[in-house]
C-alpha cells in the first residue's frame, strides 16, 4: 500500500484536509474527490485510515489555537469534580456540555462504522450531500434567532449539536462543521458561539477517530503519514483563525454557492465517467 500513496499524494491530502476540516464545505467530501483525482481507491481501508489520522493534525491546530480556553475548561472541570460550588463556573459548564455531546456521538459513530466504510463511502453520496445540506445551512441562517452567546449555552445545546456530527460521519459531503454550526444556529446560538462549540466538540471525537485508525494507516508508510499530518496542522491553523474572523460578521450561507457548484461538478463528472465513485 505504501507504493500506492506517493509523497506528493500525502502532501496534497494534507493541504485539502487542513483547508476544509473546519470550513462548512466537507473535508471528507473534498478528500474523497481528491483521492479519486489522484487515482487512489477511496474505499481502501488504508486510505480511509490515512485520512482519519491526518485529521489529528487539524485537531492539534485547534488545540494550539484555543489552548488557553482548553486549559481553563480542564482545570474548571477538575475543580468541579472536587467542589460542587465550583460548578457555577462557565468553563465547568462548557466542559460538561462538550463531554455530554461527545459520548453519544462517539457511541453511535462506532455503531455506524460499517456503513461509513462501506456503501456510504461514495462520491455519489458526496455530491448529493453537498447540495442537500447547503439548503439546511441557508435555512439555518434564515430562521436562527442568533440571540444567545457562549454564556447562554445549555446541556441540550451540547448534546444536540454533538449528535449532529453523526450526519457528517454518515454522509460525506454534509460537513461536520456545517452540520454542527447549522444545528447550533437552529438552536438560537450566534455564529461565533456556534463555531467555537463546533471546534471544541471536534477535538475529542476526531482525536479518538484518528487513534482508532492509526494501526491501519501505518500501511501507507510512517513518513507519509507524518507528512500529511504536519501539512494538515499548518494549513488548518490558518483556516481556523480565518473562519473565526469570517463568522463574526458573515453568514455561513456564503459557502452555499461553492458547495452547490462542487456538488454539481462531482455528480456530472460521475455521470460522464470522468470520476470513479
Amino acid at each position: 500500500m505504501s507504493a500506492t500513496l506517493s509523497w506528493i499524494d500525502s502532501a496534497v491530502l494534507g493541504v485539502v484536509e487542513g483547508l476544509t476540516e473546519f470550513l462548512p464545505v466537507s473535508s471528507t467530501g473534498h478528500l474523497t474527490v481528491a483521492e479519486s483525482i489522484l487515482g487512489l481507491k477511496v474505499d481502501d481501508d488504508a486510505i480511509t485510515a490515512f485520512t482519519a489520522v491526518i485529521q489529528v493534525g487539524a485537531i492539534l491546530a485547534v488545540v494550539l489555537f484555543f489552548r488557553k480556553d482548553i486549559v481553563r475548561m480542564v482545570l474548571a472541570f477538575l475543580r468541579g469534580l472536587r467542589d460542587p460550588s465550583a460548578r457555577t463556573d462557565p468553563d465547568w459548564r462548557l466542559a460538561v456540555y462538550v463531554i455530554a455531546g461527545t459520548i453519544p456521538a462517539g457511541v453511535l459513530g462506532l455503531a455506524a462504522k460499517p456503513l461509513v466504510e462501506g456503501p456510504l463511502r461514495s462520491l455519489w453520496v458526496v455530491g448529493i450531500s453537498l447540495i442537500v445540506w447547503s439548503g439546511a445551512m441557508w435555512w439555518a441562517e434564515r430562521v436562527g434567532r442568533q440571540d444567545r452567546g457562549e454564556q447562554q449555552l445549555t446541556l441540550r445545546d451540547g448534546v444536540v449539536v454533538g449528535v449532529s456530527q453523526l450526519l457528517a460521519v454518515l454522509f460525506p459531503g454534509v460537513s461536520r462543521s456545517g452540520a454542527t454550526i447549522s444545528t447550533a444556529l437552529y438552536l438560537g446560538l450566534d455564529r461565533v458561539a456556534a463555531t467555537r462549540l463546533s471546534f471544541f466538540l471536534a477535538i475529542p471525537l476526531l482525536l479518538a477517530a484518528g487513534g482508532l485508525e492509526l494501526p491501519k494507516a501505518t500501511d501507507v508508510g510512517a513518513g507519509k503519514l507524518l507528512l500529511g499530518t504536519v501539512v494538515s496542522f499548518v494549513v488548518a491553523y490558518a483556516a481556523v483563525a480565518w473562519l473565526l474572523r469570517f463568522v463574526a460578521s458573515n453568514s455561513i450561507a456564503k459557502f452555499v454557492p461553492y458547495r452547490v457548484v462542487v456538488g454539481v461538478i462531482v455528480l456530472v463528472s460521475l455521470a460522464a465517467g470522468w470520476l470513479d465513485a
